[in-house]
């Protein structure tokens, strides 16, 4: 059984999440009403950050200790070439109960191996990438993953609405626009060949935030068939 995966993202009125300054405060406020189960963040995303977080210590080599009852969301990565060397840095940021890595089949044993030593859990899904679908379905049937909020930039979001993983679009628009020819879009993927597959939503929450920004929620219905 897959969870529900919702896609969460701050973006300009023409749709880019380069350049604009997104109200972190708000950004997270919004996304607290949904209390998620898992946090799934793209793995350039979290590369991004690696350089402003600290060296690991011998500490990284101990077993986590678990709370009981803990509520907090499980920090789910899918890093198939094996690139995220700071998980410790994101266990200790305190936003999450715990962190796993989504591999596949043509992940180095030396990151596997990496990973263990570090007791960081990982699932292993897919031939030559993260099969996602199948992740999904691991995180649901193993680890009683019910919901799924995405918290990552456009090729990770591109992956999953291609897929048709996706059951809710959550923007938050910023007031601002960026223009350009570059592909800073929050839904980047390949260019399609048809109106098959563009993506039919259905509006079911309208709401004026903070800083003229306004936040629309949308439920996807199916793929398009009909254009």
């Amino acid at each position: 059984m897959l969870p529900r995966v919702i896609l969460h993202n701050e973006v300009s009125v023409d749709g880019r999440m380069d350049w604009i300054s997104p109200d972190i405060g708000i950004f997270y406020e919004l996304a607290s009403r949904w209390k998620e189960d898992a946090t799934l963040a793209g793995c350039d995303t979290i590369l991004k950050q690696e350089k402003e977080m600290p060296e690991e210590d011998d500490e990284v080599f101990e077993p986590q200790k678990k709370k009981s009852g803990d509520k907090r969301p499980l920090l789910v990565i899918p890093d198939s070439r094996g690139r995220v060397r700071k998980w410790h840095a994101l266990r200790k940021a305190g936003y999450w109960r715990d962190v796993m890595a989504l591999c596949s089949h043509s992940t180095p044993m030396t990151y596997l191996d990496y990973l263990r030593k570090r007791h960081i859990d990982h699932v292993i899904a897919g031939t030559d990438h993260v099969d996602l679908k199948a992740a999904l379905e691991v995180l649901n049937a193993r680890y009683g993953v019910g919901l799924v909020r995405v918290d990552s930039g456009g090729t990770l979001n591109g992956v999953l609405l291609r897929a048709g993983l996706v059951d809710e679009v959550s923007v938050l628009f910023n007031p601002s626009l960026v223009g350009g020819m570059s592909t800073g879009s929050f839904f980047r993927a390949p260019d399609l060949m048809s109106k098959e597959k563009v993506i039919n939503l259905e509006l079911i929450h309208v709401e004026k935030v903070k800083g003229d920004r306004v936040w629309l929620r949308y439920k996807v219905v199916r793929w398009n068939t009909t254009l």
